[in-house]
């Protein structure tokens, strides 16, 4: 794709008294063409990036084609240098921006039919009277690494000059030179990104002008010191492609509470919310948001106890108990008891009746509360009946973590078969009945096979039939 003259623009240009040759120059088309092959080159991945330019008034080896999103590794742009430095002394210009990336070329370079606005017209034309090539995604690792990588590839050490001082500097061709030239990036001193690229574009130009009176063949590189836009983006080669619904952003999951014996884990509890109330009221204090201590704890191969010591002053022990059963054939833990110490008064809450599962799966319930949908039954003996316990998202295994940091399957407090689901079972069930009954009445209806003529005999039907 070019920016060729278009029927509709010549007549309005006609219209306007613009001259012919200002719609279809030769820099109009290159700036367009780099323009786009920025673009086309542009990819999702979250690597940061910087355009690498290098030109030659010597010729430069041919590049091999690339798919569209590739990016150059620091060694595939070694193995290209190698080959364009293979023999003879060479001369390299490295023009060394503090800052840039392809986005710089497509808003500063003027590539609608606006020349007169590019920023990038000596650029242009060096890259349009050259053999030149383009790294539009160069992966980008640290400000020195093309300056090191072109110190390793000539042999030499880099010599920093400037527009300036170049026209004195004497340029030994037998032997290469490596000549840096630091170019400012935006900056806040009353000059627009425009302005500050549209300058470092002259010194380009003049940096050239210099090498051409010289008569000194070099190979010229534009490059930045690190990208000047980074977007994060999620790569298409982790994501598949298309159309996908917006989402919040999920929080970061917060790690379960774990104690250790011999550095492998014995106890597991992980709660979204562990609230708790000393009042009665509706105010609720959330000890999960805390960092407890885990002295006191203690775990065996028959009973585990989980002591959280808290710095404002509460302590929350869960202590659970496993057994064989003959039933089942197999063991069972229970959570046999929370307590809870606050003000020197301690509660105690039974959950043994109703926090159970398989001694090697964990147990899992939405809502662990002792006040409502009860599974924590408080003791008749507590000092403070008023206390209520609310663990959301309660998850807790004291036995049998074989997976590590992870816990087992999960037992869930919440049974498959809801008195929802039987009620509904069963009033489907009844209306089921109703109408196979009716339709097996209706099928046991017979017609008459005879039929009363009033203008005959009367039907006589005899007894014996």
């Amino acid at each position: 794709m070019t920016l060729s003259c278009f029927t509709s623009r010549e007549q309005r240009f006609a219209e306007e008294g613009e001259m012919a040759e200002s719609r279809c120059s030769s820099r109009v088309r290159l700036m367009a063409f780099l323009a786009l092959l920025f673009a086309l080159f542009s990819t999702g991945d979250s690597v940061a990036q910087v355009p690498l330019l290098m030109w030659s008034s010597d010729g430069l080896p041919a590049l091999a084609s690339t798919a569209a999103g590739h990016i150059t590794s620091k060694e595939q742009l070694a193995a290209y240098l190698s080959s364009a430095f293979k023999s003879g002394p060479h001369t390299v210009l490295l023009f060394l921006q503090d800052k840039l990336s392809k986005d710089d070329f497509t808003v500063f370079g003027g590539v609608f039919g606006n020349k007169q606005d590019g920023a990038f017209g000596n650029l242009e034309a060096a890259l349009h009277s050259s053999s030149s090539v383009m790294f539009p995604a160069l992966e980008w690792l640290d400000s020195s690494a093309i300056p090191a990588l072109l110190q390793e590839k000539l042999g030499v050490s880099p010599l920093l000059v400037d527009a300036d001082t170049l026209p004195h500097l004497s340029i030994n061709t037998s032997a290469s030179n490596l000549l840096i030239i630091n170019l400012p990036y935006c900056t806040s001193f009353g000059k627009s990104c425009k302005e500050v690229l549209h300058d470092n574009d002259g010194i380009i130009g003049k940096v050239l002008s210099v090498m051409k009176d010289k008569n000194v063949l070099y190979t010229a590189i534009y490059t930045g010191l690190k990208p000047s836009r980074v977007i994060s983006e999620a790569s298409l080669s982790v994501h598949p492609a298309g159309r996908s619904l917006l989402q919040a952003v999920v929080p970061e999951v917060k790690p379960p509470i774990m104690f250790n014996v011999s550095g492998n884990p014995c106890v597991m509890l992980w709660a979204q919310n562990l609230n708790i109330s000393l009042t009665g009221e509706t105010a609720w204090i959330d000890l999960a948001a805390q960092v407890p201590s885990l002295t006191g704890s203690t775990c065996n191969s028959s009973n585990s106890l989980l002591v959280l010591t808290y710095s404002s002053g509460y302590i929350l022990s869960f202590a659970m108990s496993q057994r064989f059963y003959p039933v089942s054939a197999r063991n069972w833990f229970t959570l046999d008891s929370v307590q809870l110490q606050a003000n020197g008064q301690t509660s105690s809450f039974t959950g043994s009746r109703n926090i159970y599962a398989p001694a090697e799966y964990s147990f899992h319930c939405q809502s662990v509360t002792s006040f409502r949908d009860i599974l924590l039954v408080a003791n008749k003996t507590n000092p403070s009946p008023l206390w209520r316990l609310n663990f959301i998202d309660f998850q807790i295994q004291g036995f049998g973590l074989a997976n590590g940091t992870n816990f087992s399957y999960a037992s869930d407090c919440a049974g498959f078969f809801t008195p929802g689901i039987w009620m509904g079972l069963l009033t489907g069930l009844l209306f089921l009945w109703i109408f196979v009954y009716g339709l097996h009445m209706i099928m046991q209806l017979n017609t008459m096979d005879r039929f009363d003529d009033p203008k005959g005999p009367s039907i006589s039907v005899p007894q014996s039939e």
